[in-house]
């Protein structure tokens, strides 16, 4: 999946992030990884689901991100559930240390993609969903989709 205007591919994306928070902001980090585990997200195996950012002593650490082992990397490969730090400006992570500190603020990776030859993690400030919230989108999205079916047997039987 290449997003051809701005020049990424896309490796994963946190669908049940959408599903269970409302994304209030996004932002761009980088992410510190060893070899083995570019190998890895280039063959596209990653999974972002249950993931989650947290900041201590000043660093910001993604957790929950799976990044499967490389099946070529032997004893070079790492713990595929490992802590990974994000990079970020030491005054982007204060900011956010002052947004997570809110009731009901989280930090969660949206996506990770190739950026040039480059990792990157969307990551969104996000606030949780109430059980009425999630029954609405998913009304909403039921709606579209009788709509779009609805337009596209309109228009074959003209």
């Amino acid at each position: 999946m290449a997003d051809k205007s701005s020049g990424r591919k896309i490796i994963g994306v946190n669908k049940k992030a959408y599903h269970d928070y409302f994304v209030d902001e996004k932002l761009e980090a980088g992410i510190q990884l060893f070899g083995t585990e570019v190998k890895s997200l280039r063959q596209g195996m990653v999974n972002l689901k249950d993931s989650y950012c947290y900041i201590e002593d000043g660093e910001i650490f993604a957790t929950g991100v799976h990044i499967s082992p490389y099946e070529k990397g032997n004893i070079y490969n790492r713990d595929p559930l490992r802590e990974k730090k994000l990079l970020m400006h030491k005054r982007e992570i204060l900011r956010l240390f002052g947004l997570i500190g809110q009731k009901g603020v989280t930090l969660v990776p949206l996506s990770l993609y190739f950026s040039g030859s480059r990792v990157k993690v969307e990551l969104g400030i996000c606030r949780g969903k109430k059980l009425y919230d999630k029954r609405d989108d998913l009304a909403k999205k039921q709606a579209q989709r009788d709509v779009e079916r609805y337009t596209k047997s309109k228009n074959h039987e003209d």
